[in-house]
């Protein structure tokens, strides 16, 4: 079935939703703050997050912003709040649906099943450079079918710029889209561009994949020795 989180302070409800969602066959962690699921996100898989909107260190909203910020796991919103412009709210800001509190387990597992149906009919932009694949839905890297053991900014730096290969992208571009600063200093780039290059086997002296220009940016794309194609998310695949 499906990987569960649970976010809820309630420990009568939260121990009301371990049991009937095990029941159910599912596969459940739970925590009681904000700061704990993002822990959890940052450090398991999930198939689903369930988060209640009552929670003691940041209010749901709040935390759901930062779940999008590290995440595309499907939230589904638990609130006593019934008022239509806070859920549009909710919905807007990443929320994949929503429940109003109190409800059954079969009623939230009904809203889970549907949540997956979409998440797993959703292509998946899968990016292939050269013979660098990199999936940003499971967070996953291989280059040459050996898995890259990557930290959470090098993969979301990697999975920019494999996303727009051959192009070169300012620094402060990089800033902004990676590091979501709109300033900053230019070695918190190049430091993660080292490690990265060390892990893709390359060097600055000696680029494959990775190529800095001076002044202007960073690119990805592939080595001329590479036999793997360009497949950019969107594109077709090729036959």
């Amino acid at each position: 079935m499906a990987s569960v989180l649970v976010v809820e302070d309630d420990q009568f409800v939260r121990s009301a939703l371990i049991r009937q969602l095990t029941d159910a066959s599912h596969t459940v962690r739970s925590v009681g703050t904000a700061l704990e699921a993002l822990r959890e996100v940052a450090h398991f898989r999930f198939d689903v997050v369930v988060l209640d909107l009552g929670l003691p260190d940041l209010d749901g909203s709040e935390a759901l912003k930062m779940l999008r910020g590290i995440t595309d796991v499907p939230v589904i919103v638990a609130t006593a709040r019934d008022d239509e412009t806070e859920i549009v709210r909710l919905l807007n800001a990443g929320a994949d649906d929503y429940l109003t509190k109190p409800f059954s387990v079969e009623h939230l597992s009904a809203r889970m099943a549907a949540v997956l149906r979409r998440a797993r009919s959703a292509p998946s932009p899968v990016i292939r450079v050269g013979g660098l694949t990199v999936d940003p839905l499971r967070r996953q890297a291989e280059l040459d079918g050996a898995r890259l053991d990557l930290t959470r900014r090098e993969f979301d730096l990697l999975a920019f710029l494999a996303g727009r290969p051959g192009v070169v992208v300012p620094r402060r571009e990089l800033l902004a889209e990676v590091w979501q600063q709109s300033y900053g200093d230019d070695q918190t780039i190049d430091v993660h561009l080292s490690w990265l290059r060390r892990k893709l086997g390359e060097t600055a002296a000696r680029p494959r994949y990775l190529h800095t220009l001076r002044g202007v940016g960073v690119k990805l794309e592939p080595p001329a020795d590479a036999a793997g194609p360009v497949h950019a998310p969107g594109a077709e695949p090729p036959r």
